[in-house]
């Protein structure tokens, strides 16, 4: 059996290799999330350039947001039916995609060719955010909630990868600003794409393939729910404000560099607490860490409304950043619970489905509001989905405690 062959492995053999899978995992997370960084300290700024109105800035991030709903039901179809790895693969090519066709609508001043480049990237970005679900296959169920963890950590190096490529290559091909930054981009996904060669998991069974409970009986169960909710909510609300921080920054007076240090500062921020987030899990339950991250998270706005100095907005980005750490890796371990081992890959691509449709929804908005309204308007508008998330998760922890 080569190396990289993606065979039937029973759980020993699976385990066995549990360490070099999450290794793998965690550096592809890496690179691929230095890929979203890209787009979300570039996106909103090259939209206002090539636009043919400010108003549709934001509309490259929220195509981003777009593509990764609509690529999140077929990455499971294909990871159910060919292999996660398969799936991995695939979204790689869209990876180098992106950073290429991006480069060429910069080079052509084309506003609607960036726009179908988001489209390549949020179609890798769904496929991404399934290698938290991989590595959570690869170790037994008690200590899922660390490795989906420690993969979300490979996120910080991301952070650090994404702004400062687009700090030192923005000005390469002068005057073409950001065209070198894409063609970084694309080198970047390329070697994830190596890395993810080596990835050993085991091909979906027939049981996989063919059985479970239908899609529609999962999503009523109250469990389901209140996990899509919070998951929701913390990714909305990070996308929400993120997408609009760096034009806001822009908008305020401050520098490009300010706002790409202050987007490297909040993806740190946001897998940073992954080192520790599954041991929270696992000693205070998934409920209680997201009901911090939302904390957190209304306490960034809070902070935002205070002023509009580089200070302010750092803040507001790193606290918001570790508000959708605890947040999301939560709810994502809520979902874990909501199924089946034969249910897997189509209840986790249904979760990225709607996570994602509402996500667009929200990055829509966000530059709407900002150019018409301002950075408050969209500071205050958060605290609504946040109280709505707020009261699922009390709602529920009250249910439980009744059932107890």
């Amino acid at each position: 059996m080569g190396l990289n062959d993606e065979t039937e492995l029973d759980s020993t053999s699976l385990y066995a290799h549990s360490k070099s899978n999450i290794v793998r995992l965690t550096v592809a997370q890496a690179l691929s999330g230095a890929n979203a960084v890209v787009v979300y300290a570039t996106g909103a700024i090259v939209g206002n350039m090539l636009a043919p109105d400010r108003a549709w800035a934001t509309l490259p991030i929220t195509i981003f947001v777009l593509g990764m709903t609509a690529c999140s039901l077929p990455a499971g179809m294909i990871a159910q039916r060919y292999g996660r790895r398969t799936a991995f693969l695939l979204g790689t090519v869209c990876g180098v995609l992106i950073g290429l066709v991006s480069a060429l609508a910069v080079l052509m001043g084309s506003f609607w060719l960036f726009c179908l480049a988001m489209l390549f990237g949020g179609a890798y970005a769904a496929v991404v955010l399934t290698f938290r679900f991989a590595a959570a296959d690869c170790v037994p169920l008690a200590k899922r909630p660390q490795a989906l963890s420690f993969v979300m950590a490979g996120g910080v190096f991301a952070g650090v990868i994404g702004p400062q490529l687009v700090t030192h290559t923005m000005d390469w091909w002068a005057p073409y600003t950001f065209a070198g930054t894409f063609m970084g981009q694309a080198a970047v996904a390329a070697l994830s794409a190596v890395i993810l060669v080596g990835v050993r998991l085991p091909k979906p069974t027939k049981k996989e393939v063919a059985e479970g409970r239908p899609i529609r009986l999962i999503v009523r169960q109250p469990e389901f729910i209140t996990a899509v909710t919070c998951g929701v909510v913390s990714y909305l609300l990070m996308n929400f404000l993120m997408t609009a921080a760096p034009l806001a920054m822009r908008m305020c007076g401050l520098s490009q560099e300010s706002a790409n240090l202050g987007v490297q500062w909040h993806v740190i921020a946001m897998y940073a607490p992954s080192f520790f987030t599954g041991q929270l899990i696992t000693r205070f339950s998934a409920r209680l860490v997201v009901m911090a991250g939302l904390v957190l998270t209304g306490i960034s706005a809070g902070i935002g409304l205070l002023g509009v100095d580089v200070t302010h907005f750092w803040l507001t980005l790193i606290l918001l950043g570790i508000g959708w750490n605890f947040g999301f890796v939560g709810a994502s371990a809520l979902v874990l619970e909501c199924h089946r081992p034969e249910e897997k890959t189509r209840v986790q691509s249904f979760n990225h489905f709607i996570l994602f449709g509402m996500v667009a929804l929200g990055s829509l908005l966000s530059g709407g509001f900002l150019t018409a309204y301002g950075w408050n308007t969209v500071l205050w508008l958060s605290f609504i989905p946040l109280a709505l998330a707020v009261f699922v998760l009390a709602r529920s922890e009250m249910r439980r405690n009744a059932n107890a």
